[in-house]
C-alpha cells in the first residue's frame, strides 16, 4: 500500500499547495487524486501570482475579461476562481463520501483590508457566492484583526479556511471565533453545519531560528514541537463539552490544517514535516514537490500521540536556549501577514499590466 494512502487511512488528508490552470489541463491534479490520495487543494496569491506571470495559460482569460470591462481584483477573481471551480468538481466526490469534511478548495481574500472586518466579511461573501461551488472555503487570516471576521463570515454561513497561524494559542483564538460563530447560529435558529479549517504555519519557525546557536538536537524541530502542541490543544477542544454540545447539535470540527511543510534546505530529508506530523483527523497541505518525495520516499512510523507528546519539553529546551516562542510566534504572524500583502500588490500589478497588454491585441 502506498505511504500517501496509508496516511489516507489514518483519517489524515492529503491537500495541495498548489493549483494552476496547467495542473488542470494536463489532467496532473486528476492523477494525484487518483493515485496519490490527495484529497483538496489551497492556494494563496504568491501561486497565482507565479502561474500567471511565468506562463501563457492564462492570457486568452485576462484578455477576455480585460474586454469585457473586468480589471485588477475583479479581474484576478473570475480567473481564479475558474480554476477553482474545476479543482472543486474534481474534488466533489471526496467531499459528498466524507458529509463536507474533505474536498475542499480555498481563495483568499485581500489582505488589503485586514483591519477592516466589514469590508472582510462581504468580500467572503461575494467569493462564495461567485464560486458556485459548495466546497470552496474563503481564507481569512487569524491576526487579531481577523478573529471579529472570521466569527461573523461563519455566522453568515460562509465556510472558512483560518489562515496565518502560528502557535497554539493564536489557533485557540480562530477557534474561539469558530465557536462563537457556530453559537450565534444555533441562537438565531439556524444550522451550525458550517465548515472550517484552521491553518498552522510550520516549516518558518525553523527558518526564524535557523542562524540561532542551538544545540544539534534541537535544529529543525521547533515547527514540529509547535505542530505537536497545537494538535494536543486541538484534541482537549474536541474533547470538551462546550465543543460536544454543538457537535451534537449538527456541527462539524473546525479541523487542524498543517501548512508550509515543504522543506527548504536540501540537506534536510523532504519528507520532515510530513512524516513528523501524522495525525488522525488533520490535514496536510503541501507542495508538488513534497507530495512527490512523500510518496516516493516517506515512511509513516508514528503518529502523533493525543497529548502532543514530548513537545513542551522540546519547547522548554528551546526557551533555555534563548527562544522566546511567544515572542517569536507574534513577530512570525505579522511577518506572514506583511508578506500576504506584498505578494498581493504584485499579483494586482501584474494583473493590470498583463490585462493592459492583452486587450489592446
Amino acid at each position: 500500500m502506498k505511504v500517501t494512502q496509508r496516511l489516507h487511512d489514518l483519517k489524515q488528508s492529503l491537500w495541495l499547495d498548489n493549483i494552476t490552470r496547467q495542473l488542470l489541463d494536463d489532467g496532473v491534479l486528476k492523477k494525484y487524486i487518483d493515485e496519490l490520495s490527495i484529497t483538496g487543494l489551497t492556494s494563496n496569491p504568491t501561486i497565482f501570482d507565479e502561474a500567471i506571470g511565468k506562463t501563457g495559460g492564462y492570457d486568452e482569460a485576462i484578455r477576455a475579461k480585460a474586454k469585457s470591462g473586468l480589471s485588477g481584483e475583479a479581474l484576478f477573481t473570475a480567473v481564479a476562481l475558474e480554476d477553482l471551480r474545476r479543482a472543486a468538481d474534481l474534488f466533489l466526490p471526496a467531499f459528498r463520501e466524507s458529509g463536507g469534511l474533505d474536498g475542499w478548495v480555498s481563495m483568499e481574500v485581500s489582505p488589503l483590508l485586514a483591519d477592516d472586518a466589514k469590508a472582510t466579511l462581504a468580500t467572503a461573501i461575494a467569493i462564495k457566492t461567485q464560486a458556485e461551488r459548495p466546497n470552496l472555503y474563503v481564507k481569512i487570516p487569524g491576526t487579531k484583526a481577523g478573529v471579529q471576521a472570521i466569527e461573523d463570515a461563519i455566522f453568515a454561513g460562509v465556510p472558512i479556511n483560518v489562515t496565518l497561524l502560528f502557535s497554539r494559542e493564536q489557533y485557540l483564538a480562530a477557534a474561539e471565533a469558530y465557536l462563537r460563530g457556530l453559537e450565534r447560529r444555533l441562537a438565531a435558529g439556524l444550522s451550525p453545519d458550517v465548515s472550517s479549517v484552521a491553518s498552522l504555519f510550520v516549516s518558518r519557525w525553523d527558518r526564524a531560528v535557523a542562524d540561532k546557536p542551538l544545540p544539534d538536537a534541537l535544529r529543525n524541530q521547533l515547527g514540529i514541537a509547535i505542530g505537536r502542541r497545537t494538535y494536543a490543544a486541538y484534541r482537549r477542544l474536541l474533547e470538551s463539552p462546550r465543543w460536544r454540545q454543538l457537535a451534537e447539535s449538527g456541527a462539524q470540527p473546525q479541523r487542524l490544517l498543517f501548512a508550509s511543510t515543504g522543506t527548504k534546505d536540501p540537506k534536510l530529508n523532504p519528507c520532515l514535516y510530513v512524516e513528523a506530523l501524522a495525525a488522525p483527523d488533520t490535514i496536510n497541505t503541501m507542495p508538488d514537490k513534497t507530495l512527490l518525495a512523500f510518496a516516493g520516499q516517506g515512511k509513516l512510523d508514528d503518529v502523533i500521540p493525543p497529548d502532543g507528546g514530548d513537545c513542551e519539553a522540546t519547547l522548554r529546551d528551546f526557551g533555555k536556549s534563548g527562544i522566546d516562542i511567544d515572542a517569536l510566534a507574534v513577530k512570525l504572524q505579522q511577518e506572514g501577514a506583511a508578506s500576504f500583502v506584498k505578494s498581493w500588490q504584485e499579483l494586482m500589478e501584474l494583473i493590470i499590466v498583463k490585462s493592459s497588454a492583452l486587450a489592446s491585441k
